[in-house]
């Protein structure tokens, strides 16, 4: 327990003291340690769903793309520049308080998780992937294709203009000054959203060891089998794709005021697949790989843009940047799963049982089950 202590406070300091050092050598850096924090965010949310109620969604990013508009279209004059009501009665913008928003967001997406969920309880594996994954795509066309004849989402073109996070005076997009040390907006968010994983973990980790975790992972190993022995399935599933969905409208919340501005493309299908594979990659249903697949993922396309470049100059410009990353990060894919294939960092086997020390068996063959554990 100590040592456990120790490291976990290592770790919280070199969490907190890393991007005060990396903005030194260019806010990119951090902006890539915060997008990273995103991920993660999104993929313990998906782990949920699919890590453990076993439940295949491939379209998790609508629940993203969810969160960000309803963030956007409440921290922006977009509303009162299209609808002459909302004009009236705010002549400003429509600019609500995060204590509305976010929890706002979290409800409307667990909400679109259920009515995903509803429809699809009955359905299994590639089925169950392939109705999830045109949710995602269907909500991408509709944000999409709603600008006429009513402009709610401004269509191909995004949302701009919308505010930063802030509390209460305190705005996390404008520099913050300690004497003579300022701390840079991208910087805030980071911290922002370092704390929110951290409460992502523990309400994941309290979720895992409730009688609602083991509900879940009952319905992953057989759904049968857990109907049978009393447990409501139908709504336990229901329950997983609200939670999970909650997450993601979270974590939209929190990409639209970092970015400033969001569009369908940020939203598209390979959004889905990239947080599939975090949770594969890492460890499906295990917290720290599912964290570490994420990390991993999110940072290492950022990171090869600069062996990329190089490798590119060396070519003579025949070789696309862009394209020789994507390949660097599928080989780098292929051969984590080739050495580890249950991922980095995969979640202990439980249930079976402790190999047997040699000859305990043969020297002595009368003991009953119990001597023999005891010996």
């Amino acid at each position: 327990m100590k040592n456990k202590l120790v490291v976990f406070v290592l770790a919280a300091i070199g969490l907190l003291v890393l991007p005060l050092v990396a903005q030194e050598f260019g806010q990119g850096w951090v902006r890539i340690m915060a997008l990273a924090l995103l991920y993660v965010m999104l993929a313990l949310g998906l782990n949920i769903v699919v890590g453990y109620a076993g439940l295949l969604d491939l379209g998790y990013v609508a629940f993203y793309a969810v969160g960000a508009y309803l963030f956007a279209l409440l921290s922006s004059p977009h509303l009162s520049e299209n609808f002459p009501a909302f004009a009236e009665a705010f002549p400003g913008g429509l600019h609500m308080p995060i204590w509305v928003i976010v929890p706002l967001a979290a409800a409307v997406a667990a909400l679109a998780g259920i009515v995903l969920g509803a429809p699809v309880l009955r359905l299994r594996g590639d089925y169950l992937a392939i109705v999830t994954l045109g949710f995602g795509e269907i909500i991408r066309v509709f944000m999409n294709n709603m600008e006429y004849p009513l402009n709610i989402t401004n269509g191909p073109r995004g949302i701009s203009q919308i505010d930063p996070m802030h509390i209460g005076g305190f705005s996390f997009g404008k520099p913050l000054a300690i004497g003579d040390y300022t701390i840079a907006p991208v910087t805030l968010y980071y911290y922002l959203f370092l704390a929110l994983v951290v409460l992502t973990v523990v309400i994941c980790h309290r979720l895992e060891n409730s009688r609602i975790g083991r509900a879940w992972m009952a319905i992953r190993e057989d759904d049968v089998a857990a109907k049978a022995m009393g447990i409501n399935v139908r709504n336990m599933k229901l329950l997983a794709f609200a939670m999970g969905a909650t997450f993601g409208g979270v974590s939209g919340s929190m990409f639209a005021a970092f970015q400033g501005f969001i569009s369908p493309e940020s939203f598209s299908l390979m959004e889905s697949v990239m947080i599939v594979a975090m949770i594969v990659l890492g460890g499906i249903g295990h917290i720290p790989g599912v964290i570490l697949g994420a990390v991993a993922l999110s940072a290492l396309p950022e990171i090869l843009r600069y062996v990329a470049g190089p490798l590119q100059e060396a070519t003579g410009g025949r070789l696309d940047a862009a394209i020789l990353r994507q390949l660097l990060v599928a080989l780098a894919m292929i051969g984590v799963m080739l050495s580890r294939p249950r991922g980095i960092w995969p979640p202990p086997e439980h249930g079976k049982a402790a190999p047997k020390p040699a000859g305990a068996t043969r020297n002595q063959p009368n003991l009953t089950v119990t001597q023999e554990r005891a010996a």
